[in-house]
């Protein structure tokens, strides 16, 4: 299926991103060759190419194209970077963070849900991804044994920053995360780790409904 990943062309998903104000072309380009489709199950194909979240499947959702294109574009990966991606769900947003690392580098990505994780797992192998490494658990304990980590994009919504999270991130790493009690009150938010005295900066990018964070116990 390596075949059916699209090259770059300004593809109506592309110019809706553009015109919502997503810069970065190397994002931009992600998007264009990773199809959307792939990722959805197949009675809600007719709507996979909107720009809204759709069910998955164990109460999860695949979040809308915009959201991730600007979860990405936020943590300015340049290639080179140690990823870590807490939430697989479907493993589109996985995908996109694929597309932006070379081979030498590998994403890890962790999911609660077994049965999303192996589907994702399939998806992503079934694409002629390689640059990934799937872990099924808790994804507010972080993947330790790999850390640190430049950026970190959690894809579920905690009501605080889990603690594991911010000390498995590199001197002036970043982390984004949807922070919130409920989806009625949730802010995206950027970490970002200072180069020297491990002090973090955060902002908040704008308000956002994700699923909540399951199975996390320790919190910042």
């Amino acid at each position: 299926m390596e075949g059916l990943r699209t090259p770059l062309r300004e593809g109506q998903l592309v110019r809706r991103l553009i015109e919502q104000g997503i810069r970065d072309p190397r994002v931009l380009a992600a998007f264009a060759r990773v199809p959307r489709r792939f990722f959805v199950p197949d009675e809600a194909q007719p709507y996979s190419e909107g720009d809204h979240p759709l069910e998955i499947g164990y109460g999860q959702t695949i979040s809308q194209p915009y959201i991730v294109a600007a979860m990405t574009e936020a943590l300015q990966l340049e290639g080179r970077e140690r990823v870590l991606e807490v939430g697989t769900g479907s493993g589109y947003q996985t995908a996109i963070l694929c597309e932006l690392l070379p081979l030498a580098s590998t994403v890890r990505t962790i999911e609660i849900v077994p049965e999303l994780s192996g589907r994702a797992e399939r998806t992503l192998k079934e694409l002629g991804y390689e640059n990934v490494e799937f872990r099924v658990g808790d994804g507010a304990s972080g993947w330790p044994e790999a850390a640190p980590y430049d950026a970190i994009l959690v894809a579920a919504a905690p009501e605080e920053v889990p603690a594991p999270l911010l000390e498995q991130l590199s001197p002036g790493g970043r982390l984004v995360i949807p922070v919130g009690p409920d989806p009625e009150h949730q802010e995206l938010q950027l970490w970002h780790k200072l180069p020297v005295g491990g002090g973090v900066d955060r902002k908040i990018l704008m308000h956002v409904r994700f699923v909540p964070l399951t199975g996390h116990s320790r919190l910042h």
